[in-house]
């Protein structure tokens, strides 16, 4: 049975499935090591670290804005309590399965998905000022944290392994400060998808206002890091280490910098998505890509599971160039975008999404 297409917007699961896309070369480059080939190559895969992601937690946040439109605009307590409780029993299951993932994966992001939902649970029916106050607030609280309690704790950077992830004391500042996505500053993400999902982005002028914006400010605060870097090397009495970490926009520390560059790229592939989708859906490969960003939970999870495990079986998670890493990416890649097609002619859901809207509802 083909899934009902009619009530979805196709941009959408496109950025969806570009977004799995990037955190699949991502997470490759890390789990085979890849640190040698061709600096073009490298330079390319480092494009996607902090940044598919980012995507990915920013349509989470549009996602919670579309599924509670109707009881936002026509609120009545038993429907807004209804539609909380929803969202908490989502954050639950995410959490659960993500924290039961992280032995596997130590970089799985879904168990913060579970802390970013209860958070979207609360906010959900705030003003449109309260939800971006609330934005910039986990932003300047992780400086604050940051300022007062060392990032370092519990890392080894050598191994990118966790050391006492398995405590009370270590999950909770994992989860909370210093993990590869804690809720200060990564739920802005998700806040911000919430307020940008309250606005017409179906509309091409929204769409076209949204992109200028956001690529203006992606293009600003890089030109800015990169100005401000040449000015430290040259005039500031510090390592170039530490001015290469205040003044860059890289996702560890995800410092302000980092937060609004990787939002803004975000936004802008996603109004370019919106627009492909609502141009070109009669083209094979944008519904393909749509089908493919439906089946973006199966997709995340199996690209460990599968991907990661072929990986293995082959001998290749260990020492290999960016470029076998970038190619077993694609492979994956290709891999997941035929059996997205294939198995919703079948199907109108992926298998872990049936089992996830089973077990929250």
């Amino acid at each position: 049975m083909a899934p009902n297409t009619s009530s979805r917007i196709l941009g959408f699961d496109i950025a969806r499935a570009f977004a799995v896309f990037g955190m699949v070369i991502v997470n490759f480059k890390i789990a085979m090591e890849a640190q040698t080939g061709a600096a073009f190559w490298l330079g390319f895969a480092s494009l996607f670290e902090g940044r598919a992601s980012a995507l990915f937690v920013i349509l989470a946040g549009i996602g919670i804005s579309l599924m509670t439109k109707k009881v936002r605009l026509e609120p009545h307590k038993p429907q807004i309590r209804e539609a909380q409780v929803q969202l908490l029993k989502r954050a639950l299951a995410l959490f659960v399965i993500g924290l039961a993932y992280t032995p596997i994966w130590p970089a799985d992001i879904l168990h913060f998905y579970g802390v970013y939902f209860a958070i979207a649970a609360m906010l959900c029916f705030c003003s449109d000022r309260t939800v971006l106050l609330s934005c910039v607030g986990f932003v300047l609280g992780f400086v604050a944290l940051l300022l007062v309690f060392d990032y370092d704790q519990g890392w080894d950077w050598a191994s990118l392994t966790y050391t006492d992830l398995w405590t009370w004391q270590g999950l909770l500042r994992h989860m909370i400060f210093n993990g590869f996505h804690p809720v200060f500053p990564w739920a802005a993400f998700l806040l911000f998808g919430m307020w940008l999902g309250r606005k017409p982005l179906t509309d091409p002028v929204v769409q076209q206002r949204y992109a200028i914006i956001s690529l203006a400010i992606l293009i600003f605060t890089e030109l800015s890091l990169l100005g401000l870097r040449v000015l430290g090397e040259q005039h500031f009495s510090m390592p170039i280490e530490t001015i290469n970490t205040l003044l860059t926009s890289n996702i560890i520390p995800p410092l302000p910098q980092y937060m609004l560059s990787a939002g803004s790229s975000a936004v802008f592939i996603l109004m370019l998505c919106l627009g492909l989708g609502q141009r070109y859906s009669h083209l094979w490969l944008i519904r393909s890509l749509y089908r493919t960003g439906q089946l973006s939970l199966t997709l995340y999870i199996a690209h460990v599971f599968i991907g990661m495990g072929l990986l293995e079986a082959f001998n290749l998670l260990s020492g290999q160039s960016i470029e076998i890493a970038l190619q077993s990416a694609l492979i994956y890649c290709l891999g997941a975008l035929v059996f997205s097609v294939i198995w919703l002619r079948f199907f109108t859901l992926g298998p872990c999404e049936w089992i996830f809207k089973k077990i929250t509802r």
